[in-house]
């Protein structure tokens, strides 16, 4: 097997290949152009998503050239693909405006550069707008969908899942357009490999039926495990919702605390496909006697500083420790979330609730409410019982206030 594709298989990537030994020879007679799409439906990927990307870093550490290809076309219809509805319908510029902050989330994993020795090969960003934008229908439908069998696609399970709930026209033209997005790539790039989650399968298999109809070349598909936690929930959500890369939709420190709160059963699975630790080292936490609290320190740190950079991780873990130790220093309160507000603000105080729903802890005030009337509302370290309890200026301590959801998440509002 070669070398890059064990890597991928030993780290826990893979669930179907659509032939292993051809796309083995081939990865063996040396760099081969890979990619991998992405739909930029809104300004943030989620962690879920990142899954084909980490796995796009260690084919690239391998001397493989990947191309990470925006959806900017395929975005305007939806991909039906796991999902249960159609989804919502962007405009153009909204599209464009999302497409724009998403190297730099890639970049985090992907690397974009050029490299002097050419041992590793420099990704490419390419947006299939620029060739679905000005397609001819007729034509379309003349060259491409007359090679696509109706009966044969409703046998992918995409699309029979959804015509128990609907199924519109225009998400069924999805699988023609990233089966020609296969093959521009492949006539344009010389682009061998299309990779994706499970859940893009019957996608990916048609388009290298396509590319095998029109051009008669091979070309292969690889497809990973659609990754769910232990406890059976989706990965990338969380209390909060979406655990998003951009840091002002979800902050560091949460960021932080949601791979150093992940099941203990879910922690070296996890070690494996979400950070670029040796697997030699990784194998050191799953002896006896080792602390699983170190392995999901070590998890959170890794996975925060790969996303958000060194600094911000030893922030968090900073906070975390502190937290976790009952104080916490000046320079560790740094990598809570935050906002700052006008000291003339409490003056006449804040209810409790509206200050809650202020903060990332309560999204609303009837989130605000419950917190309280469950007993898992503190502000420095005060249980809060009654919710028409005002917060003034008394409440302030050392120029802040500590607000605390639960056990683990906190929140720091800073008073000026």
């Amino acid at each position: 097997m070669n070398r890059a594709l064990q890597v991928l298989i030993d780290r826990g990537f893979i669930k179907q290949c659509t032939d292993y030994e051809g796309l083995s020879a081939l990865m063996d007679k040396g760099p081969v152009k890979f990619y991998v799409g992405v739909d930029p439906t809104g300004r943030s990927i989620h962690i879920g998503h990142m899954v084909p990307f980490f796995a796009m870093h260690h084919l690239q550490e391998a001397g493989h050239q990947p191309i990470a290809l925006v959806g900017g076309g395929t975005s305007m219809i939806g991909d039906p693909s796991g999902k249960s509805e159609m989804r919502k319908m962007l405009t153009v510029e909204q599209i464009q405006e999302n497409s724009a902050s998403l190297k730099a989330q890639l970049g985090t994993v992907v690397d974009f550069h050029d490299h002097p020795d050419g041992m590793m090969g420099k990704a490419i960003m390419l947006n299939n707008y620029d060739w679905l934008g000005g397609l001819n229908y007729i034509e379309f439908l003349r060259d491409i969908g007359s090679h696509f069998s109706v009966n044969r696609m409703l046998t992918f399970e995409s699309y029979r899942q959804r015509l128990e709930r609907g199924l519109s026209f225009i998400e069924f033209n999805y699988q023609l357009l990233q089966s020609y997005d296969y093959l521009v790539l492949y006539r344009n790039e010389g682009c061998r490999l299309q990779i994706g989650g499970d859940d893009q399968w019957g996608n990916i298999v048609a388009g290298i039926e396509l590319i095998r109809k029109l051009e008669s070349a091979e070309c292969f598909g690889l497809t990973f495990n659609l990754i769910t936690r232990a406890d059976g929930h989706k990965m990338g959500k969380s209390e909060k919702g979406a655990v998003f890369l951009d840091p002002q939709l979800f902050s560091p420190y949460d960021f932080f605390q949601y791979w150093r709160n992940v099941n203990d059963a879910d922690v070296i699975r996890f070690m494996k496909l979400f950070t670029f630790l040796p697997l030699e080292e990784i194998s050191g936490y799953e002896k006896p006697g080792v602390n699983i609290n170190e392995a999901k320190e070590r998890l959170a740190f890794e996975q925060t500083r790969i996303i958000h950079g060194e600094a911000e991780a030893q922030k968090a873990l900073e906070a975390a420790r502190s937290m976790f130790g009952g104080s916490m220093a000046t320079e560790a309160k740094e990598g809570l979330p935050s906002l700052t507000i006008d000291a003339a603000r409490l003056v006449d105080g804040i209810g409790v609730l509206d200050l809650f729903a202020m903060t990332d802890l309560c999204a609303t005030n009837s989130d605000a409410r419950r917190l309280v009337t469950q007993g898992g509302a503190c502000i420095n370290e005060k249980k809060i019982t009654d919710s028409r309890q005002i917060i003034d200026s008394s409440w302030i301590e050392g120029g802040e206030l500590m607000l605390k959801a639960g056990k683990k998440r906190y929140f720091r509002i800073i008073v000026q």
